[in-house]
């Protein structure tokens, strides 16, 4: 079974066409600059290299007819017609209380995605553009929803709920929904594989870190909290997002400086976090190596970083009453050694011992256990696979079993 996997952002769609049964990915790629007279489609090929073609699109639909068209070009692509496309799995940011698994898209499904709007703004309408391209450009290929904030709505009401009055709550739908949650499912159900667990059995705190990040507890093979909230610029520090910060101190700037909301919106969003601090970039290579010269912003900035990651493993312990293993995914949690062994460094009171050979050696696409064998506390790095989620989601959606 070939599944095509759409991501849509605001002005990208990013694909993979996987053929699920062998988990091989036929064709990767992606258009960027929706919109823009510079947009363009980036093609990945099987040896590594890479192919930028030109476009002149002004829409998702066009995006993803450009999409198409390159699967099926006799030069590029690797299918011969859309018929050889079975199905089309999409990733939908959010799914408010609405979705707690993967859907196949009906017109009951696309209405409640269209109810969480207001509390996604810049993510489900652009995630339904790419559904309803695939609708007039593909109508008879069945489609799938794999929602980010699906994996917890398992979290109990005493983790998700605000201490705000609750008709908030009630009316207006404010909590924390978490968010990554196709990735922390991957990467806790993979370290258990990997570490010979009981998924089922199991008290893991799985870190997606990266430019966006968040940390989630797994109890038996639940989210019980996670650090994003009804939005995700809650929780970790990230690239350009503020993560936790007292709601006082927003309200104090804004008033001071007699800023709109959305002003503020953005402020939060894309000027804060790593960028925020260091002034210099959002990308934690050139953050990492700033600080190894001695630029003292980057340094700061990069132990506020790993400070949040190890407060929430703390936190999170506590909460699980006990830890089996950390798990770290994402762009930073698999790539960055230093921040690892930071974060690592700092849990020494739960019997966290990490080989530092062992953690040198897992980078760049690999998986592997990087405790020491004596760690009380199982420590593992996992090449996290969205993609795979929900290609894998959608094919069991499409066959009538259990996602």
């Amino acid at each position: 079974m070939n599944i095509l996997v759409l991501n849509c952002g605001s002005s990208s769609v990013k694909y993979k066409l996987i053929e699920i049964k062998s988990n091989t990915v036929l064709a990767e790629g992606g258009v960027e600059k929706i919109g823009l007279p510079d947009a363009f489609i980036k093609l990945k090929f099987d040896d590594g290299s890479k192919k930028t073609i030109d476009l002149d699109i002004t829409d998702h639909t066009g995006a993803i007819k450009s999409i198409l068209d390159c699967l099926t070009d006799p030069e590029v692509g690797c299918i011969k017609s859309f018929d050889e496309i079975d199905a089309v799995g999409h990733r939908v940011v959010h799914g408010g209380e609405k979705f707690n698994k993967s859907m196949l898209i009906t017109d009951e499904v696309k209405a409640m995605i269209k109810e969480c709007y207001g509390i996604a703004p810049l993510h489900n309408p652009v995630n339904m553009a790419g559904i309803e391209a695939i609708d007039a450009i593909l109508p008879d290929v069945p489609q799938v929803g794999v929602f980010d904030t699906a994996f917890h709505q398992t979290m109990p009401p005493k983790a998700y709920m605000y201490a705000l009055p609750e008709k908030y709550y009630i009316e207006d739908h404010v909590r924390r929904y978490g968010f990554h949650g196709t990735s922390h499912r991957y990467v806790a159900r993979k370290a258990c594989e990997e570490l010979g667990l009981d998924y089922e059995n199991s008290k893991l705190i799985t870190c997606h870190v990266g430019n966006g990040g968040s940390i989630t507890a797994v109890l038996n093979g639940k989210s019980i909290d996670t650090s994003m909230g009804l939005t995700p610029t809650e929780g970790l520090m990230m690239g350009t997002r503020c993560g936790d910060v007292d709601p006082g101190a927003l309200l104090f700037l804004m008033d001071k400086y007699n800023m709109s909301p959305k002003e503020m919106l953005g402020i939060i969003n894309k000027q804060s976090g790593v960028l925020g601090i260091t002034g210099l970039s959002s990308d934690m290579r050139e953050v990492v190596d700033a600080a190894e010269n001695g630029e003292p912003k980057s340094r700061l900035a990069l132990d506020m970083y790993e400070l949040r990651i190890a407060k929430y493993i703390g936190a999170y312990t506590a909460e699980m009453n006990g830890v089996d293993a950390i798990v770290f995914t994402g762009g930073v949690g698999e790539n960055q050694t230093c921040t690892r062994e930071a974060v690592c460094n700092q849990l020494g009171y739960l019997g966290v011992k990490i080989d530092k050979e062992l953690n040198d050696l897992y980078w760049h696409g690999k998986d592997g256990i990087i405790s020491t064998p004596d760690s009380k506390v199982k420590v593992v790095v996992v090449m996290t696979d969205e993609e795979y989620m929900i290609a894998h989601d959608t094919e069991a959606i499409i066959e009538g079993r259990e996602p």
